[in-house]
């Protein structure tokens, strides 16, 4: 079987503080033809004030004899502020029927988790998984499918979501200059943020900024507008060059303006005709007034009456 390249999955748990089931678990990826899942104890697996964290196959049951998987892969708790205060544990494993599992009992302390900046954001965590299958042993018939999982592809330095690739692609050929020292077909070298996570999120902004300059103006609210300028001018701080989407923005701008002017126009006009309307309605009752007598003078005078 060939060799599949490893694979980078996001998950995000909603509501962590609030969880009341001792084992959570994420929806199943598919890695190297096989269903895995990313297995969590939100207050610890026999290790009191610590979140554990475990890679595990799914459908463990369901192996056959001689089935086994050799792989490398890491967790990460991630610090949606800070990288370099992210939790990142690597290992390997061999997974089996009777060893499906595996992974960090004391991943990180809840302490830890609860108290620093970054891990819990708006009661969500944020896990990351990388996956990558050394060696394999038997045979199992599982079909490649798409994951229900945010599985992340990297694009130019970036994570982005499968559906997200062609506009990243299409925007970055494009427009090369798009962020310092960028070249297509190479990774971001002195771009400004290191963070992955951070780039992702500006990478996020981005796209959305770009989707409502897609949308009709008239669907743009100024609010809208206000914000997909403020959304602007923080990227550009953050070192994008977006010169080219300021001049989008500023069309959009005008449409706005040009919008407004036109309906004042229009309702001015309308209230111009509203007179001439009400006139133009009097005179019309007046002419059926006259065109009843023309037809009273035509008719002809009877001479027994």
């Amino acid at each position: 079987m060939e060799k599949q390249p490893g694979k980078q999955i996001t998950w995000v748990i909603k509501n962590f503080s609030t969880l009341q089931s001792k084992r959570v678990q994420s929806d199943i990826f598919v890695v190297d033809l096989c269903r895995w899942q990313i297995l969590a104890y939100p207050k610890g697996n026999d290790k009191a004030n610590h979140f554990s964290l475990y890679l595990a196959f799914a459908g463990s049951e369901y192996l056959p004899l001689g089935w086994r998987r050799h792989a490398k892969f890491s967790l990460t708790v991630v610090n949606q502020f800070s990288e370099k205060l992210s939790q990142l544990r690597e290992t390997q494993h061999w997974f089996d029927k009777t060893n499906p599992d595996w992974g960090f009992s004391e991943m990180i302390s809840l302490d830890e988790l609860h108290d620093k900046e970054g891990f819990l954001v708006n009661g969500e965590v944020k896990i990351v998984v990388k996956v990558d299958v050394l060696e394999v042993q038997g045979k199992v018939d599982v079909s490649e499918e798409s994951s229900p999982v945010m599985e992340t592809i990297d694009v130019n330095g970036f994570q982005v979501l499968p559906w997200q690739v062609e506009s990243v692609n299409r925007m970055f050929e494009k427009h090369q200059d798009i962020a310092s020292n960028f070249s297509v077909n190479t990774t971001l070298q002195n771009f400004r943020p290191k963070n992955p996570y951070l780039k992702t999120a500006f990478m996020n902004v981005l796209l959305s900024l770009t989707q409502t300059i897609c949308h009709s103006p008239w669907e743009i609210s100024n609010d809208d507008l206000a914000e997909e300028y403020a959304a602007l001018s923080y990227l550009t701080a953050e070192g994008f060059q977006l010169d080219w989407l300021g001049k989008k923005l500023d069309e959009v701008k005008e449409k706005k303006q040009k919008e407004k002017a036109c309906l004042a126009q229009l309702q001015e006009m309308e209230e111009e005709l509203k007179p001439l309307k009400r006139k133009c309605s009097e005179m019309e009752a007046q002419m059926d007034t006259v065109k009843a007598e023309l037809s009273a003078a035509k008719y002809p005078v009877s001479l027994y009456d």
